[in-house]
């Protein structure tokens, strides 16, 4: 999993609440088990129209945002069905923050076990990166996550919190396989004395 330390980049306003994962990558794209390849379909059912053309004023198809990495969204981002697919889809984009006042548990989780990092702040944050989002390809937001810290365009920045544990697995760039993995050499000790002592499992 790639890390994540400090992002600057284009961020998209999206102020809707209640954005489900269908409608971040809807359910005839979750045939497949690849993590690359759906960044095309995000939002698929509000950036395009039912003949493939993109709906011109859906915001990451405006030519300041189509290649934001941060994403400035409103209450209970993420929510509905648990499909990993969500993440995979932002992320396979270009996204690898997304800004709101509240997620979904399991969305939220699945952000952390994908790369991306998904910050929860008061409503008069997100307004104020609202704002900051709507100025276009010339105004960039940068996150600090080793800092916990949000710069907006002006230099003002604001503080975000954070479970240690969560920050850790993103600054290390550390999925479930790769904690799995930091733990090798317990594992090679277990298993070769279960070799020894217990040929026949």
């Amino acid at each position: 999993m790639d890390k994540f330390d400090k992002l600057t980049g284009v961020g998209a306003p999206l102020p809707m609440i209640n954005i489900d994962t269908d409608m971040i990558i809807p359910k005839q794209f979750l045939k497949t088990i690849e993590r690359t390849g759906l960044g095309k379909h995000l939002f698929d059912e509000m950036r395009f129209n039912q003949d493939g053309s993109e709906k011109e004023d859906f915001v990451l198809n405006k030519p300041a945002y189509r290649n934001a990495e941060i994403l400035v969204a409103g209450e209970n981002f993420g929510c509905g069905s648990s499909r990993e697919h969500a993440p995979w889809a932002l992320k396979d984009f270009g996204i690898r923050c997304v800004i709101a006042t509240s997620f979904a548990d399991i969305f939220y989780n699945n952000c952390f076990k994908n790369g991306i990092l998904p910050i929860a702040l008061p409503q008069e944050d997100v307004d104020k990166l609202m704002d900051d989002a709507e100025r276009g390809a010339n105004a960039t937001i940068t996150v600090d996550l080793e800092k916990q810290e949000i710069s907006g365009p002006d230099g003002g920045t604001i503080k975000f919190d954070l479970d240690p544990f969560k920050r850790h697995c993103l600054l290390e760039g550390l999925d479930d396989i790769g904690l799995s993995l930091e733990k090798k050499d317990n594992i090679d000790t277990f298993e070769a004395k279960q070799a020894d002592t217990k040929p026949w499992l």
